[in-house]
């Protein structure tokens, strides 16, 4: 099926990969986002009222700007999945599809007749990512849930607490990170299934359990072995990390912060160089990784009592001389504008006919030889809608409406 309005001529990897999207919000559509940014063919299936995401965040004449990323690369098809017509359709876009992602309540499919085993029953090649709060099974599973609870009893927000602070709640990151976490994993799933069934003409599709909950907590690294052997229990530390030894994030003379990292052998030795103390660098006490975090408070005052007297600009400056991984924290602002991030296309500019403007958008995060990243943005999130005629009237063989 043809793709969307601007096309590369170069190959991307998932180009004849189909996928179907059932999601909402954020989990879902980020998947099937990331999909649709290597080629993928994502027919985004909304309600006729459309995605509750496009009326999130600031707007241009009711657009919703956020939402011409989450759904730029995606053919956007407008269907109620509460008639019969509607899931009669859904059931035969589904059978010439490689996947469906979806992120609703657990059961919802099932209750509505779209489970996996009637879709499989249609395409037995398909496979199928579920996306959800706690999962499709245990005693949590019909729970409702979002993007911060998985942060919550993920564990990552007992984590971002200021220590000895209890006035003021732990705060989130300012990111939906467990809706997006979860989103990248189920990606991962699905092209973890694809791999599976290449060059097997009778493999079957694969049932995909992702959840916000297990997404979250897999980012807690060695902290479950450490409580199940020494029953340690990690908790808040700023922002520094209690396994290594000086990473933090100093003040500055101008009120801005920098964050080193200082925490190999030899880097540190440079760091506390330029700091003006040798003599922390060359203590026996701190020549290892273990002997810094045993030491950390005296190492990061020392190099606090540095950054103060500074502009945050010129203490970035003097430490890239000497090769210590620093950075100030950028804000948007500062992205948008970095030399880097415009050198690399990080950050590169779009048309968005829906907007009628031309946008700043992030580009995909990965980098394929032969394509840059302007050309994996084929285009922008269409109106609901939008391709009714094209993806009914191609993979369906029903007669544009009039």
């Amino acid at each position: 099926m043809a793709g969307g309005d601007r096309m590369t001529g170069k190959r991307l990897p998932l180009e004849g990969f189909r996928v179907l999207e059932l999601g909402h919000y954020i989990a879902g559509p980020f998947a099937a986002r990331l999909l649709a940014d290597m080629g993928a063919e994502v027919i985004k299936v909304e309600p006729p009222e459309g995605d509750p995401h496009r009326g999130w965040g600031s707007q241009v004449d009711g657009h919703a700007v956020w939402f011409s990323i989450h759904g730029r690369n995606k053919l956007c098809v407008s269907l109620d999945l509460k008639s019969a017509e509607g899931r009669e359709k859904v059931k035969r876009i589904a059978a010439s599809c490689d996947a469906l992602i979806e992120n609703f309540r657990p059961g919802y499919l099932e209750r509505i007749g779209l489970g996996p085993e009637v879709l499989q029953a249609i395409n037995p090649r398909l496979t199928i990512a579920r996306v959800s709060g706690y999962g499709q099974d245990g005693p949590y599973r019909d729970k409702p849930a979002f993007g911060s609870i998985g942060e919550a009893m993920g564990g990552i927000r007992h984590l971002t607490a200021t220590p000895g602070v209890t006035e003021h709640p732990p705060p989130r990151c300012g990111v939906s990170i467990a809706d997006d976490i979860a989103g990248i994993y189920a990606a991962m799933a699905v092209l973890g299934a694809a791999w599976a069934a290449k060059g097997d003409p009778a493999a079957k599709g694969r049932i995909i359990d992702v959840d916000l909950v297990s997404s979250v907590f897999s980012l807690m690294e060695g902290m479950l072995p450490e409580y199940g052997l020494f029953g340690w229990v990690r908790q808040p530390q700023g922002a520094a990390l209690p396994t290594a030894a000086p990473t933090n994030t100093y003040l500055c003379a101008d009120g801005k912060w920098l964050c080193v990292g200082g925490n190999s052998d030899a880097i540190y030795k440079r760091l506390m160089k330029v700091v003006g103390r040798e003599d922390l660098g060359e203590d026996p006490r701190m020549a290892t990784n273990n002997g810094r975090c045993a030491n950390v408070q005296e190492i990061d005052a020392a190099i606090g009592a540095w950054t103060i007297t500074l502009p945050a600009a010129e203490a970035e400056r003097r430490l890239e001389a000497v090769d210590v991984p620093v950075s100030r924290l950028y804000d948007i602002k500062d992205c948008a504008e970095d030399p880097h991030f415009r050198a690399r296309q990080t950050v590169m500019e779009v048309d968005d006919p829906l907007l009628n403007r031309r946008l700043l958008h992030p580009a995909p995060p990965f980098r394929f030889d032969g394509v840059s990243p302007p050309e994996m943005v084929r285009w922008t999130a269409p109106a609901v809608g939008a391709h009714n005629d094209r993806v009914f009237g191609e993979l369906l063989q029903e007669e544009p409406k009039a």
